[in-house]
């Protein structure tokens, strides 16, 4: 029967393209047929699909069955299984004929016949597994032998090796000095002569000797996108490194990264053409290198050691890769027909100690100490200084380069050290470490979730650093891992600090308009709308700058970072800083949101406490240490009070108070009220922000604490008020385009005991906390910011309650104030500081 390459079907005007594998001619057996079709147009309800339709590029689509189905070879019609009778083709069938990201991936599943999207999800499967190439049916077997990995050496080894090697294998190599020598290949987790030594520990860094493979479980997940980093060191210029195939004769889909003449390539094929990339520069023998490589469909981008990013494409119309065997790394394991395909079919020879594919870090020693389900001839590679080093608490070990010793024979000894985790320490990673200001030494960083499509439109940061060098990368959040496409990054370059963003058409960068000094605090603002940003750097006037183009959004898929980068090769070269940030960062808020530094970190790396006071944690009693630029404030517990949180309420605190300022604790009536014009105290609350932190007693229901608002008779018009009322605490104020409410229904107030009360607000954020129990939150409408008043601030009452909003119509309020403070930091005097006042008595 002869075979044949490609078969062109014509149905209702669309066009079918199906291809088949060459079969020898038995007549006894059936042809092992692979087919993908694709037609031209758009998946609608005129798409003869049967079941599920995917778009593809170009104004095609092709067709896929549901489970319990089969794709008929003409490409949309779907056949039932049946499984009491003989298949004429064998298929390998997942339980899902969606993929598994197909819910972030939705567009490229545009039709279903009689199918829910939402239904039967099954995160384990991807669509190259639910969309099966045929095979021959085996009458012998209902399943492949997959248990035993012979390497293809072993076919060549000569009958006189005659080795016993137990659970290994005997082969026959060529030695050095140009003869034959015969050694054992051992499995993964024996070693010795003959294999006979039970290894307890998996290598942390292997080393491959040219025979060697570790296998993997088939890929799972990575049908369309494949993300690889690979650290490894060569010690020759060819050799097979990772390979996944669909088939173990290579006659189908692959992936391979290999070695050929010291030139890394990276070579794939969907199933209708073969693509390729290669990279522009060799690699360095006996010296670590470090890989980055990224596949999304047709398309392949390859670095290697931080050099030039070269990208591939593949040929034809198909897209997807399906993965059956396993994923070798090494070596080419069981699979043959490398020479062909590939250019080298030899395995590596030298050392892996990283290797990260689509966010899985594989562990090289047998499940379920490690991923690797099969392997032969892995050694530690103890040549590496991390092999001498044992990093505690998931910390990595990464060499320092600097030579510590060097043997008679010329071999060196190099120094490693350990990046350690979130919340640990020392030369082992072996210290808890209780964060409180993170500092970061240039190999630090902290990780967060990304802000995605949150900064679309608009995009505000402030942040509070003090830098120790005039170079570091302090905030950035990419598009895409390879460092292309759109991304945000606020840096520190010769001095000067920078906020750069790429919306797609060319990067825009704002620069302070002088350089910051170095070893204090400063407080950084950058405000971007669409292709317009400004920065402001502590007083300075604000700096402007556009990006280019017509593009106005910001799309920010990966993990946002603050204080470095765990490697630049995710940074755009377009924004200039090649190193991480050297300092301490205090503050974090992005779109008016504060950000908790530590505990909303995902991960992070080499983060110790900075030299500031609240590493000292001066607050006792579980106080909370809040940094304010080298200054810092306690949030108290609940039952104690002053500045440390080491006075107990209700005690000797007030005496101490009025003692310590020389001033009287006003006492309120009910007819009472103080009245504040002085600029120090207007200014902070006529602002876009606004801390206040007031104490109190009363144990009236009802009565207003503080008011300022407008003049006119109008009940409308910025205003803000803090009050009691049924008990309660509300928070109440109006930007001038509505009026927003807080109330703190945690606890009452009117019980005659002290409270301490925090109200906040940045921009159109409000919080309102009580005795430093749980906060409550809540955002006012429209898109002003500052609140604009001009009668004042009243505490206690006013002149003319009738003149106040019909929402903020409390009676005046019965009880004592004390410790009034604006910003943390200004004490605002009660009685001797107020323009007038009426009614005022002094609290016993």
């Amino acid at each position: 029967m002869p075979s044949t390459a490609a078969v062109l079907v014509c149905l209702s005007g669309l066009a079918v393209l199906a291809a088949a594998s060459d079969t020898p001619e038995d007549v006894t057996s059936v042809p092992k047929l692979q087919f993908e079709a694709a037609f031209q147009g758009k998946c609608d309800s005129d798409s003869p699909c049967e079941h599920v339709c995917f778009e593809l590029h170009d104004g095609m689509f092709e067709c896929d069955c549901r489970m319990g189905y089969l794709l008929h070879p003409n490409g949309y019609s779907c056949q039932e299984l049946n499984t009491t009778s003989e298949p004429s083709i064998e298929l390998e069938i997942s339980s899902q004929v969606l993929p598994e990201d197909a819910d972030k991936d939705a567009e490229d599943i545009l039709y279903s016949r009689d199918a829910s999207f939402s239904a039967h999800l099954d995160p384990g499967n991807d669509l190259a597994a639910s969309t099966p190439q045929p095979e021959a049916a085996d009458e012998s077997s209902t399943q492949p032998e997959r248990v035993r990995f012979v390497p293809p050496s072993t076919t060549t080894a000569t009958p006189q090796c005659l080795l016993e090697c137990g659970v290994g294998l005997c082969l026959d190599v060529a030695a050095p000095n140009g003869r034959r020598q015969q050694r054992c290949q051992c499995p993964l987790g024996r070693t010795g002569t003959h294999c006979e030594i039970d290894t307890l520990e998996a290598p942390r860094i292997a080393r491959f000797s040219g025979q060697s493979f570790l296998a993997f479980p088939a890929l799972r997940g990575a049908y369309k996108d494949v993300q690889v980093t690979l650290e490894f060191k060569p010690e020759t210029t060819d050799g097979v490194l990772l390979l996944a195939a669909e088939r173990d004769d290579m006659a189908g889909d692959f992936l391979a990264l290999v070695l050929v003449d010291s030139f890394l390539e990276f070579r794939f094929d969907c199933g209708s053409g073969e693509g390729g990339v290669r990279s522009p520069e060799p690699v360095l023998l006996n010296q670590w290198n470090k890989l980055t490589l990224y596949r999304h469909r047709w398309d392949a981008w390859l670095q290697l050691n931080g050099g030039k990013h070269v990208q591939g494409r593949s040929k034809g119309l198909f897209s997807r890769i399906t993965f059956r065997e396993p994923l070798f790394v090494g070596g080419p394991g069981n699979t043959t027909g490398l020479a062909a395909k590939l250019g080298a079919s030899e395995g590596f020879r030298g050392c892996i100690r990283h290797l990260e594919l689509n966010d899985h870090v594989y562990g090289f020693g047998l499940a379920p100490l490690g991923d690797a389900s099969q392997g032969f001839d892995i050694e530690e590679c103890s040549s590496d200084a991390c092999s001498r080093l044992t990093c505690q608490h998931g910390g990595k070990c990464v060499s320092t380069g600097e030579i510590i010793a060097t043997s008679s024979l010329g071999a060196t000894a190099v120094d490693a050290s350990c990046l350690c985790p979130l919340g640990y320490t020392g030369t082992y990673c072996e210290q808890r470490l209780e964060l409180q200001v993170p500092s970061f030494n240039g190999s630090s960083f902290l990780r967060y979730e990304g802000l995605g499509s949150s900064a679309l439109s608009w995009l505000e940061i402030r942040l509070v650093f003090k830098p120790e060098s005039a170079d570091g990368l302090l905030l950035y959040n990419g598009g895409r891992a390879d460092g292309v496409g759109d991304f945000a990054s606020l840096a520190l370059v010769g001095g000067h600090l920078e906020f750069t963003f790429d919306l797609g058409t060319g990067p825009a960068t704002v620069r302070s308009r002088t350089v910051v000094s170095l070893h204090s605090w400063h407080e950084v603002l950058v405000s971007r709308t669409g292709r317009s940003a400004w920065l402001q750097l502590d007083t300075q006037p604000p700096s402007h700058a556009s990006s280019p183009g017509a593009f106005t959004q910001l799309m920010l898929a990966q993990s946002l970072y603050v204080g470095g980068v765990p490697s630049l090769e995710i940074v755009s070269p377009k924004a200039k800083a090649r190193s991480s940030f050297v300092g301490c960062i205090q503050k974090l808020e992005i779109n008016s949101r504060p950000i908790r530094l530590l505990a909303s970190a995902l991960s992070g790396m080499n983060v110790v406490n900075c030299a500031h006071p609240c590493s000292t944690r001066p607050c006792a009693n579980g106080g909370h240490c809040i940094p304010d630029h080298e200054f810092f404030y306690c949030e108290c517990p609940k039952g104690f009070k002053d500045v440390h949180c080491g006075t107990p309420a209700g005690k000797v605190e007030e005496i101490a108070i009025e003692t310590t300022l020389n001033e009287p604790i006003p006492q309120f009536t009910g007819h009472s009220y103080l009245h504040f014009t002085d600029q120090e105290t207007i200014k902070r609350i006529v602002s876009n922000k606004l801390n206040i932190n007031i104490r109190f007693r009363t144990q009236s229901s009802g009565g207003l604490l503080l008011w300022s608002g407008r003049r006119s008779e109008s009940s409308g018009g910025d205003s803000l008020a803090l009050g009691v009322r049924a008990g309660m605490l509300e928070l109440r104020y109006n930007l001038g385009s509505g009026e927003v409410l807080l109330v703190y229904n945690f606890s009452r107030v009117d019980d005659g005991l002290w409270h301490r009360v925090k109200a906040l607000r940045n921009e159109q954020e409000g919080a309102l906390i009580v005795d430093n129990g749980p906060m409550v939150t809540q955002r006012s409408p429209g898109r002003l910011r500052q609140l604009n008043t001009d009668t004042g601030l009243y505490i206690g009452g006013v002149e003319e309650p009738s003149r106040l909003p019909a929402s903020q119509s409390w009676p005046g309020f019965v009880g004592c104030v004390s410790d009034f403070t604006l910003d943390g930091d200004y004490h605002v005097p009660l009685v001797h500081g107020a323009a007038s006042g009426r009614n005022i008595e002094h609290c016993e």
